[in-house]
């Protein structure tokens, strides 16, 4: 049996007996948690999902340390050609906590059925199918009208080529 629950922001897969890190709680080291946040149960095959949370569910668990520092992470800036560097460095506060259950007081909720996905997927298919021969009709009678205006264009351009005479050519009277 496992749940998906949010804790502070972040979500988290837990099982009971299994000790897991979170961002740091308020709650001191020894001090009982409950989370109601609970997105999602797994038991024995039977799939909960919450929309978007189960009600009545609740994921207890026991606060073991509240001062647990993570990993340090470097940060480093630097612009290239300017001179400009600058390094820090950061710990994140963490609190360890104990998952002891993982409770439900109401009937589970069944995913949706099948039938009814079919049912939207159906009516979602024939949407698509007639706006598509919209579409093709109004491509056809583009391209029927269109090669009509390039050939009269072409016949326009083709008469003022044969149009143009020669220029006469200028004799220069100049230094001689």
């Amino acid at each position: 049996m496992y749940a998906i629950v949010e804790i502070a922001g972040q979500q988290f897969k837990v099982e009971e007996g299994k000790k897991i890190f979170v961002h740091r709680l308020e709650e001191v080291a020894g001090s009982d948690v409950e989370f109601d946040k609970v997105l999602l149960i797994e038991d024995e095959g039977k799939i909960t999902i919450g929309e978007p949370t189960i009600k009545d569910a609740i994921v207890e668990g026991k606060v073991l340390d509240d001062t647990v520092r993570g990993d340090k992470v470097i940060v480093f800036k630097m612009k290239r050609k300017k001179g400009y560097r600058v390094k820090n460095g950061h710990r994140q506060n963490f609190s360890q906590v104990e998952i002891l259950s993982i409770a439900t007081k109401g009937a589970p909720k069944k995913v949706a059925p099948k039938k009814e996905a079919k049912v939207k997927e159906a009516k979602v298919a024939e949407e698509p199918i007639t706006v598509k021969k919209v579409a093709a009709k109004k491509t056809v009678a583009k391209k029927a009208e269109a090669p009509v205006k390039k050939a009269s264009e072409k016949k326009v351009a083709e008469k003022k080529v044969a149009e143009k005479k020669p220029a006469a050519k200028k004799t220069s009277k100049g230094k001689e």
